[in-house]
């Protein structure tokens, strides 16, 4: 089975490792994570594991769109603080977390996982949840692009 992506002209090559590691059956989060993992030193291994919790909306609660959790943690690597006094890495961090939320819900409406797969499913009660490869895979591209401008601002 091939589950290599036809290449668009408009998607960076980070935004299309991302989709080709959801192609290959890592969860939202874990392909957000993996495809940024490179600029923070952080292995396959553990870029893997540390994200492994968040896809389905979080352990599968259908909360926070794992998409963007994993991104969460690729912000906290680029912005967060390393200590609890610094509290001006601690902000930026949260601007960055705010930022990129609002303009996932610009396009979206929403960034709970539950509300996407509902707004944007045909047949929501699809057995086969087929609906959700279209809709991750889109959220997936989005949170991408939006984090790839975010950390290069």
């Amino acid at each position: 089975m091939n589950t290599t992506i036809e290449r668009k002209e408009d998607i960076s090559e980070r935004v299309q490792n991302a989709l080709e590691h959801y192609d290959q059956g890592y969860s939202c989060s874990q392909s957000i994570v993996l495809a940024f993992s490179d600029l923070f030193d952080l292995d396959h291994k553990h870029a893997t594991l540390i994200s492994s919790g968040f896809g389905g909306g979080m352990g599968r609660l259908r909360r926070t769109c794992g998409a963007l959790t994993g991104a969460y943690m690729i912000l906290g690597l680029k912005f967060g603080n390393h200590s609890p006094d610094d509290n001006d890495s601690k902000l930026d961090g949260y601007r960055a977390v705010r930022k990129l939320t609002e303009q996932f819900e610009a396009i979206h409406s929403t960034s709970v996982c539950k509300e996407l797969l509902a707004n944007h499913s045909q047949n929501q009660n699809d057995p086969a949840k087929r609906h959700h490869k279209h809709i991750c895979r889109k959220a997936i591209e989005d949170t991408a692009r939006i984090l790839e401008s975010l950390i290069t601002e």
